[in-house]
Order: structure tokens, then sequence, then C-alpha cells
């Protein structure tokens, strides 16, 4: 007789449990997978190392998406239990590491949104819509707006919230459809540059740079795990969104850059910083004296975009923390949801208050956010999201030998061997990716790769390392002690079967 799998989870879970509605359909997890998953914040600076960058892009589209898609697939199908990532890493390594695991996860996504995106939206909208002073009210209401944007999104029932998602997907496809279409445009205009096979040449400066930046584009098909019992049948509809989702999301990232280093000299595409600035030089290269109107449009689609991205990982993200809260992995009283939104609204809040400091830190006490130490910590900060798949990607392969009985709607399609395959590669990269962003200039080091440690952050090792360590630390301390704060809630332990 078959032993029935149990999570052992608490009666507070149950209770919050009782207020989620399911309203995700597969389509609507496409088009949610596909905005978490498509970034236009670095679009620019992928394109910027030009071919070599390229080959990159490629690279990891085959040795890190497809297998991390296959990966997902199966334990995303199997395990639905909502704020999927904390679930997958407590019932493979248990409670405690599944608590670092989540506020690791989360705590990216304000640190991000207020300190990163809003920035970027911030210079955008003020270079080519109107002038936003720096350091001016101005400037503090515009960041603060965009931040609580988000918020509210995710903060708004997920019957009504899941369309800004939605909407931000189809926003993605018609800038990046335009932008490529532009760039072709451009190439018939003014000639195509082209690129010899050579410039694909791997270097290691290129390598160790990028590759970081590209696997932070390239998460994401998790994320709607988190919100896993408010879907309407997540063990049919979990991996065709994430096929559907990853082929579109890879298409997207791949045609636009493609279309840039094929058409534009190598020249201006070195210039290229970021999305913005491709768009300017091909549309005044096209469109002539429509190219500024044309340019403000595209410049409120990218805010726009923005918003979105930050509004999809909030709802994603807000939602494993507050399970893990409720589970009493983290203060309780983060895991409540609220009765009429079915949101957890207590996190959702707190990420908008943490945002909302950052950003205002960043602006009165660190130079608008240009101070090294500010950036150090901004850095450090957004990578714990690649720290935390050190857990949730070791995860699934540990449950085929922890649960073996558990339900599979999908398996691997190359069974146990490729499972494990899969996941060596997706967490090697991974470590690469971690590795790189809290001990940069290390691995330049033995493979003896040009770095200049002083020239890139301007700050001696022993700086960046104390910055580095000390964030790492207090969100480790943060983590310790919202895991005490729970006992009172594990302590009224309730076994559920995990296939019902």
């Amino acid at each position: 007789m078959a032993t029935v799998a149990v999570e052992h989870t608490t009666a507070l879970a149950l209770h919050e449990k009782g207020k989620l509605i399911k309203s995700l359909r597969r389509f609507d997890m496409v088009f949610f997978t596909v905005c978490a998953f498509v970034g236009l914040d670095t679009l620019g600076t992928v394109a910027n190392h030009g071919p070599e960058g390229f080959l990159w892009l490629v690279v990891l589209a085959l040795l890190f998406v497809a297998p991390y898609m296959l990966v997902v697939a199966e334990v995303g199908s199997a395990f639905t239990q909502e704020g999927g990532p904390y679930e997958w890493t407590k019932l493979a390594f248990g409670r405690f590491h599944g608590g670092i695991a989540a506020i690791l996860y989360w705590v990216t996504n304000p640190l991000w949104v207020g300190g990163s995106l809003a920035f970027i939206a911030t210079d955008s909208w003020s270079a080519n819509v109107f002038k936003i002073g720096s350091n001016s009210p101005g400037d503090y209401f515009f960041k603060i707006v965009f931040i609580w944007i988000s918020i509210g999104v995710a903060i708004i029932a997920l019957r009504y919230g899941k369309w800004i998602p939605n909407f931000g997907a189809l926003l993605r496809l018609i800038v990046l459809g335009f932008f490529s279409l532009t760039v072709v445009i451009y190439g018939i205009k003014h000639g195509v540059a082209g690129f010899a096979i050579s410039d694909m040449s791997p270097t290691g400066t290129v390598f160790f740079g990028l590759v970081p930046i590209l696997l932070f584009n390239y998460v994401g098909f998790e994320l709607q795990n988190g919100a896993a019992e408010e879907m309407e049948n997540p063990a049919r509809d979990v991996p065709l969104s994430i096929l559907r989702s990853g082929i579109t999301g890879v298409l997207m990232y791949v045609v636009p850059i493609l279309c840039i280093i094929l058409v534009l000299p190598a020249k201006q595409v070195t210039s290229i910083g970021g999305f913005i600035d491709a768009v300017t030089l091909v549309f005044h290269g096209v469109y002539g004296g429509a190219a500024h109107a044309l340019l403000v449009v595209m410049t409120l689609a990218f805010v726009g975009a923005l918003v979105t991205s930050g509004a999809v990982w909030m709802i994603g993200s807000d939602r494993i923390q507050a399970v893990a809260s409720y589970d009493g992995a983290f203060i309780p009283f983060f895991g409540v949801f609220n009765r009429k939104l079915s949101t957890p609204v207590r996190v959702n809040v707190l990420s908008g208050i943490v945002s909302t400091v950052f950003a205002v830190l960043a602006l009165a006490a660190f130079n608008g956010g240009a101070n090294v130490k500010f950036q150090i910590v901004l850095d450090i900060a957004i990578s714990t999201t690649l720290l935390s798949y050190l857990w949730i990607f070791l995860a699934p392969l540990k449950l085929r030998y922890s649960h073996p009985d558990v339900h599979r709607p999908y398996r691997h399609p190359f069974g146990l061997p490729g499972i494990w395959v899969s996941t060596i590669l997706i967490t090697g990269w991974i470590a690469l990716g971690s590795w790189v962003a809290v001990l940069p200039g290390t691995l330049e080091k033995v493979f003896k790769v040009k770095y200049n440690f002083r020239d890139t952050w301007s700050v001696s090792r022993w700086t960046f390392e104390a910055f580095t360590v000390g964030t790492l630390g207090v969100i480790l301390v943060v983590a310790i002690i919202g895991y005490i704060a729970g006992a009172g809630v594990r302590s009224s332990a309730v076994d559920v079967p995990i296939d019902a």
C-alpha cells in the first residue's frame, strides 16, 4: 500500500488558506510569467556587449533556461501549495531552510523596486517626457508614486490585479516588436553593419561581467507558484504555462538584441547604456521629425513596463514571504491575508515601506543613489535572489527521493538522470553568479582575466566585502529573529496530506 505523503504545517496556515480564491487561469499564468521573466531595464546592457553578449544570451537560454523550465514544471505541478518555492524548500530541507530561502527571495524585490527600477524610470521620464530635477521635490514624488503603484497592484484582489501583469506582458510584446521593426527599417535605410563570427569569441571579461546579469534576467518561472492555491488547475497548467512563457520570453530577449548587433555599427552598439538609449538611437535614424513624439510614447510604455515588473514580482514574492510567516518560519504578524482582498496586505505594505525608505535614503543621504557605498549595498541586496535559488533549485531533486509517492502530473522527460543533469546545470550557473556577486574579481584572478577592483568599484576590496558581508549578515539576522518569533505558531502543528 502506498504511503500518503503529508506536510507538517500550522493551524494558522489552514486558517489563512481558507481566504484564498482561485482566479488564475492558464492564460493569466502565461502572461504573468512573461511579465516576470522579461525585463526591459537590462536589455540595453546586454546589447552593449555586442556579438559576444548575444552568444552568452543564447548559451544560457539552452544550458540554463531549458533545464530550469523542465525542473520547475515538474515540481510546480506536483507540489501545488501556496508559496511554492518556500514550500518546496521546506519539504526538502526543513522549515528553517525554507525561511532563509524565502527572505532572500523576497527582500530583493522591494530593494530592486525602490533602489533600481524607480531610478531608471525617473531618468527615462526626465530625459524624454519632462525634466525632473535631481533631489527635487518632484524627484521624491515621482519615485514614491512609482513604488506605491507597484505595491497597489499587489494589494488588489488577484482576480482584478492579475490584469496588470497581463497588460505588462502585452506591453512588452508591443514595445519590443515595434522597436525590433524600427531597427530593421534603420538597417534598410542606413545599411546593415553585421558582424564577423570571430566577434562572438568568448572572453573571460565579458563572461564574468555579463553572465550574472543574464541569470538575473532569466529567472521567474517559479514565481507564479507563489499563488499556486489561487490557480484553477496548477497540475495541468503549470507545465504548459512555463513552456509557452519560456519560449516567448527567450525570443523577446533574443530578437531585439540580434537586430541591434546585426544592424548598428559596433561603435554605436557599445555606446548603448540602457534600453531607452537604444530606442533613441534608432528612432532618430528612422523617424526624423516624428522621432521625439514616438520616443515620448515609447518612454511612457517603458515606464509602464517597469511598473508591471515591480508589481508582478511583489505579487509573487510577497505571497511567498506571507506563507513562510503563517507556517511559523517568520514573524506570524505578516502571515495574515486580508479577508476581503485575499492578498497578504501586511507584507505588501512592508515591501512598500522598505522600498520607500531605500529610495529616500538614496536621494537624501547617498548623493541621489550615485554614492558607491549605496551601489554596493544595492547590488548585493538585489543579488540575494540568486542566493535563494541555491536552495530552490536543489529542492526538486531532493523531493524525488524524500517524497517519491507524491503524484507528479508532469515528470522530467529524461527521468531521474535528466533531473540530476538539469539540477547540476542550473545550480552550477547560480553558484557562479552568486560567487561573482559576493566575491567579484576572485575568479578573474584564478583564470588570469584582467580585473581592476578599485577601477570597477571605486573602493578597496576590504570596504566592498565589509558592506557585502554586512548586508547579508543583516538579512540573515532578520531571518533568524523571524524564525524565533514564529515558535508559537509552529507549536500549533497540523499534518495535512500533500495530494489533498
